[in-house]
Parts: structure tokens; sequence; C-alpha cells
């Protein structure tokens, strides 16, 4: 099997994933791993797909470029994964959120922290909420600390980001479910 990572951004209208995923099983594509989501009235998806040794690489970019012509979309990017090592994956222990008055600098400041510590990020999500008056910032990650590092310690780490940014920091720990 060959792996396959496509980006797709549009204004966000009904038939989007539908018209991709179509392409997508017309050259008997398998979608993986996948995050979909509207960010400002744009329709975004980035996938995981994995397809068969004889695909045709050229014409799957081309059936994809097509459907997003059609469509209206912005960008339609298609490249190929050759290392997926699924067992390798981090697996996400703990839940950060950060609130705060909306400024540059607050998703840097925070993953820099996080970076330092050596934990890795799972998943980001950043919102701004709230349209009267000055918008609210929201981001929440989902973290995967590294052995030995008691989440006291990151705490601590984090206290910098909080007083420098002007943010409410909170982390726990993420429950995990048996899928």
């Amino acid at each position: 099997m060959r792996h396959f990572a496509v980006s797709v951004v549009g204004r966000d209208r009904p038939g989007i994933a539908a018209a991709v995923s179509e392409v997508l099983l017309d050259h008997s594509g398998n979608i993986e791993d996948s995050q979909m989501t509207i960010l400002r009235g744009h329709f975004t998806i980035m996938l995981i797909v994995s397809a068969p040794e004889d695909v045709d690489t050229e014409r799957l970019q081309s059936d994809l470029a097509a459907a997003g012509t059609r469509l209206g979309l912005e960008a339609v990017v298609v490249n190929e994964v050759t290392e997926i090592e699924t067992s390798s994956e981090p697996v996400a222990s703990h839940i950060l959120s950060v609130y705060g008055a909306d400024h540059p600098g607050i998703v840097h400041a925070v993953t820099s922290a996080l970076a330092d510590r050596e934990v890795n990020i799972t998943d980001l999500t950043t919102r701004l909420v709230g349209g009267d008056g000055e918008p609210l910032y929201a981001m929440m990650l989902e973290v995967a600390l590294p052995a030995g590092l008691p989440v006291e310690e990151l705490e601590k780490s984090l206290a910098d980001v909080r007083e420098r940014e002007g943010v409410e920091l909170t982390i726990r720990a993420l429950e995990q479910d048996a899928l």
C-alpha cells in the first residue's frame, strides 16, 4: 500500500467532503486518518489515505484538482507519505486549556514551553469566542507527557507563560477510554 497526505481548503459549503471522498474511492483510496473542520468560514480537510501500489498518482492529483475547481476550492494538495509508523504515535495523557484576551504570541508561548519540556502535542484547537467587546482566545491541547515528567513540574513551567501572556491555563489528566 502507498500512503498520501491530502489537504483541502475552500469556502465552506455542502458537498466538499463528499466530492473529495468520491475521488479517493474512485482510486480505491481508503481514508485512514482525518481531521475536517470549519475555520473562519473555510472548510479544511487533512487526510492520510492509503491506496494500492499501482495507483496512478498523476491521475489522482488531477481528479482531486478537478473536483477542487468544480467546487471553487482554494487549495488541494496531495503528497506521498513514505513513512507511516502508527505504533510509535504518542498517546495523549492530559488536556491543557488556555483562555485569555486575544493577542499575537499565545500559541507560540504555550507550544514553546511544552517543547522545552519534551511534551508532545497530539491535538491543538483554537477559537476566538465572543462577538461583543474584546474577543476571548480559547486553546485546547491534548498532550503526551514524557515518561518521568510529573504534571506538577509542567504546571510550574507553564506559570511563566500564564503571567507573561495574561492567560488562564489548566491541565488535567485525560481519561483513557478503550475503543
